[in-house]
């Protein structure tokens, strides 16, 4: 088989509908073009179309195919309405990734109660809705599906500056292991995606000079992560070939921050 012919077999998305919510965004937005770039259909799933109309352009410029959708991802009924309308359109989902998220730089004690669960609601409780929607579709439908989890490092270790989202992040990893567990017997696997420090809009307002210093000093490869830095982890685990035996992992993007601890 030649060099060409093998990786698209091996990472070849053609055919497939990938949802991509907070697709309107930086980073999900990329991982949507390499999406489209193995083949796939995307659906950039956001509030605002003309967020997405810059990255839709992209796509179709290199010959790729894809479309808005818009979702309120705190609604059940808006989850709902989505898959339907896009299984309607594209035929059917086959990838699911979750990347909404919001982030506050409050200090713990500032922390109200409408802010700490507006993140929570945003960062934990719409993938937990999101995933039971689209995990019902999956399992009635008989589609081997991926599910990918956008994560953080915060997840992992506690970060200062960002005390509900790291919060809303660890229930995320774990959230994605338990569905790994339960929906195997499906062929549907479940993975969270950990970014390391990507600069990112959500994230800007905690990223001061003192803090990036010591992000950098703590990264073996002494930069911030690039969005493009994410599409082979992307494709690898969207990929039901590349992928089939991964479920349950958390698949690190950092230039080797949490290798590092002194």
């Amino acid at each position: 088989m030649q060099t060409a012919a093998f990786f698209k077999d091996l990472f070849g998305l053609e055919g497939q509908t990938a949802v991509v919510i907070g697709g309107t965004g930086e980073l999900c937005g990329c991982m949507a073009q390499g999406l489209a770039h193995a083949g796939a259909e995307v659906v950039l799933v956001g509030r605002i179309r003309e967020k997405a109309e810059r990255k839709l352009a992209e796509i179709e410029e290199f010959g790729g195919k894809g479309y808005f959708m818009s979702a309120d991802v705190t609604s059940r009924e808006s989850l709902q309405e989505l898959v339907n309308e896009v299984a309607s359109r594209s035929g059917r989902v086959d990838i699911l990734i979750n990347g909404a998220g919001i982030n506050a730089p409050t200090p713990f004690l500032e922390i109200e109660e409408e802010e700490f669960q507006r993140i929570i609601d945003t960062n934990l409780t719409a993938v937990f809705r999101t995933c039971q929607v689209f995990g019902k579709y999956f399992i009635n439908e008989g589609i081997a599906a991926s599910i990918i989890n956008l994560g953080s490092m915060s997840g992992l270790v506690p970060l200062s500056r960002v005390f509900t989202y790291s919060a809303s992040k660890a229930a995320v990893h774990n959230l994605s292991k338990n569905l790994a567990r339960e929906w195997a017997e499906y062929s549907i696997r479940v993975n969270t995606l950990v970014p390391g420090f990507f600069p990112a809009e959500q994230n800007r307002k905690v990223l001061d000079e003192s803090r990036v210093l010591d992000i950098l000093r703590q990264t073996p490869m002494s930069r911030f992560g690039s969005p493009d830095d994410l599409i082979g982890a992307t494709l690898l685990l969207a990929s039901n070939k590349a992928g089939a035996f991964i479920t349950g992992s958390e698949m690190i993007v950092d230039g080797g921050f949490n290798a590092m601890k002194i």
